[in-house]
């Protein structure tokens, strides 16, 4: 049978994407300087929370000085700053930051996982990568019975977890936008908390605490 556990370690294993297993590692090496001291994660990063979760939060990808550092998704650099802040605030978390494993960060009611696991160059997947990876999370939502809500942080996001859920037609994408799901369950659209968008206002705090507002009444 399948499990969590399973899906961790394939994860953690997986080697099926050259382009993606070399950057990972190159970036692993030739390291950030203020990180210099630091020893980088640099494999595949798997989700991370609460087994039992009604809330599935799902990313773009690992960042090469984040997650890919750290070995936790959404950690290590400011996007996983703003989400586990968010998570908090919102009663899906014990602590408002995430460092790395074995901080006492615990989610409750919550899982965070991402489309593609292995930090892309450039923050962008190829269309292959995404489909080559998009399984893992497709199991994860098999096994994550309990899920009602589904949070997409980002368009990349979103059109994959479309893909997954079979939604169509698309509708268009935008913060604060539903889509209504199979089984009863929804998708909440959230803008990315990128740098990009958190330093020019794009995405607020209290835009993005709207989204697990929503997100705590649906569930």
């Amino acid at each position: 049978m399948d499990s969590l556990a399973r899906v961790t370690d394939e994860v953690v294993g997986c080697r099926a994407c050259p382009r993606l297993v070399a950057w990972r590692e190159q970036v692993a090496v030739e390291k950030r300087a203020s990180y210099q001291a630091e020893t980088y994660w640099g494999r595949p990063v798997p989700g991370f929370g609460d087994p039992a979760a009604t809330l599935l939060v799902v990313g773009l990808a690992p960042a090469a000085h984040g997650g890919n550092r750290t070995g936790r998704v959404f950690t290590g650099d400011r996007s996983g700053d703003w989400l586990y802040r968010a998570l908090w605030r919102a009663g899906f978390a014990n602590q408002p930051t995430s460092v790395r494993p074995g901080d006492g960060l615990l989610l409750s009611g919550a899982w965070v996982s991402a489309v593609v696991r292995c930090a892309p160059p450039a923050n962008k997947p190829t269309t292959d990568e995404r489909d080559r990876c998009l399984p893992y999370l497709a199991r994860e939502v098999a096994l994550l019975a309990d899920v009602r809500v589904v949070v997409a942080l980002g368009q990349f996001a979103y059109e994959a977890a479309c893909r997954l859920f079979s939604v169509r037609p698309r509708p268009r994408f935008g913060h604060g936008v539903e889509v209504e799901l199979a089984g009863g369950r929804t998708m909440l659209c959230s803008y990315h908390p990128s740098q990009q968008n958190t330093f020019t206002g794009t995405l607020t705090e209290p835009a993005f605490d709207a989204i697990f507002a929503r997100a705590r009444q649906l569930g």
